[in-house]
């Protein structure tokens, strides 16, 4: 029987697949926003390369009769596009004699693994910055049952805590180190057979305790700074950039995670004390000496974007998460919301171009590849490419487990 030649159309198909069965954190964010592009496209308006989600408006409970109006506050969250992807070359006779559908599945793997992990791999390093919630800063693994058991709903009471709906759309997202340890963890809790069957066979946490779980050997690792902490320097702070004496020894590292003393965080809804200090990351870098800590989230104390108890309490020291000069994986846990995805279909080169053209969307992936011929040197070329971009559009609703 003979062999079928391979073409960019079962190419794109067989990239996509492995694209759909291999973005682990992709598969747990949000990919609502590529109409944003193709469609307006359609209507004639081009949005550029990057596009800016609008985050519904915030407002505060009027008690009694008169009407108090309130201003619509809309804030965006930027989402910018990347192009990258993968290139092949093949010679004729390599093209006649190996590279066909019967082979192709571990030759287009091969190559689109760069793609996958890339794409991954920045959306897990989103996570690492951008997220701000964080359990477990001694770093251990959760091997018993009760530890096990602590981690998850300790991570889910966090996501209650920060308004994250309960709609199945959570995921815990955890390296390699985490998923064994809960593999172990939960070994002797009651479960449905079925899923416990699963578990067995595949080595894989399955869906239980409120959320999905997905193994990920791109989880982002942090390594805090040999930097000290410092004492706050200032009452009634707000916003971004909060002043503190200057810090002692090294550097703090940008994504590490601190928390001030008198700062709890507050339900973003109803605004009442969570009893639990707000978590704060360091968004960039601060060197030995530095007189302020630029923070994310902003510090906001009143109003409909409220979002802790009170600013700072001057004359005490902010708290560094874990140990100095020592590196953690990122777990984390997410709701769908929390992050966004988008992959653009790209532009085709029209028929006669001297390439052949085929692009494939499906569930939200996108993939484009294109087939051409170098005459000179008689190899046929194949590059596979990706047009996407990453968004932190609810960085509250993900929290961080930290393991050593």
């Amino acid at each position: 029987m003979a062999n079928t030649p391979v073409t960019s159309s079962i190419v794109a198909r067989e990239t996509l697949a492995i694209l759909k069965n291999q973005l682990a954190f992709a598969n747990a964010c949000n990919r609502d926003w590529e109409d944003e592009y193709g469609g307006n496209m359609t209507r004639g308006y081009a949005p550029g390369q990057t596009i800016n989600i609008k985050k519904p408006s915030r407002y505060t409970y009027r008690a009694g009769r008169v009407a108090v109006p309130q201003g619509s506050v809309e804030s965006t969250v930027p989402l910018t596009l990347s192009q990258g992807g993968c290139d092949l070359s093949f010679t004729s006779q390599e093209r006649t004699i190996s590279f066909t559908s019967s082979s192709i599945g571990d030759k287009i793997e091969a190559a689109v693994a760069a793609v996958v992990n890339e794409i991954d791999r920045q959306g897990s390093a989103l996570a690492h910055y951008a997220a701000f919630n964080t359990l477990n800063g001694a770093g251990a693994l959760p091997t018993s049952q009760a530890n096990a058991l602590l981690a998850v709903t300790a991570m889910n009471q966090r996501l209650d805590e920060m308004g994250a709906p309960r709609d199945k759309r959570r995921t815990l997202i955890s390296n390699p180190s985490l998923n064994a340890s809960m593999i172990q963890g939960f070994a002797g809790l009651f479960n449905n057979p079925g899923k416990i069957s699963k578990q067995f066979d595949t080595g894989m946490m399955v869906d239980s305790l409120g959320c999905a779980y997905a193994m990920d050997q791109n989880v982002d690792r942090h390594v805090n700074g040999s930097g000290t902490a410092s004492n706050v320097n200032g009452s009634n702070q707000i916003g971004s950039t909060i002043t503190v004496n200057a810090t002692g020894t090294g550097t703090i590292t940008r994504g590490t995670v601190i928390t001030f003393v008198g700062c709890n965080a507050v339900n973003p809804q109803n605004r009442t004390d969570t009893g639990n200090l707000m978590n704060f990351v360091i968004t960039a870098d601060v060197p030995v000496g530095a007189t302020s800590l630029p923070i994310s989230p902003a510090i906001v104390t009143s109003g409909a974007y409220q979002n802790v108890t009170a600013s700072p309490t001057t004359a005490n020291a902010f708290v560094i998460l874990g140990s100095a000069s020592t590196s953690y994986g990122t777990n984390v846990m997410v709701h769908k919301d929390a992050f966004t995805l988008a992959m653009v279909p790209m532009w085709k080169p029209e028929a006669g171009m001297g390439a052949k053209v085929s692009q494939r969307s499906e569930s939200g992936f996108t993939v484009k590849v294109t087939d051409f011929y170098d005459g000179i040197n008689d190899n046929g070329l194949m590059r596979i490419d990706v047009l996407f971009g990453w968004a932190a559009t609810y960085p509250e609703l993900a929290v961080k487990y930290y393991t050593v």
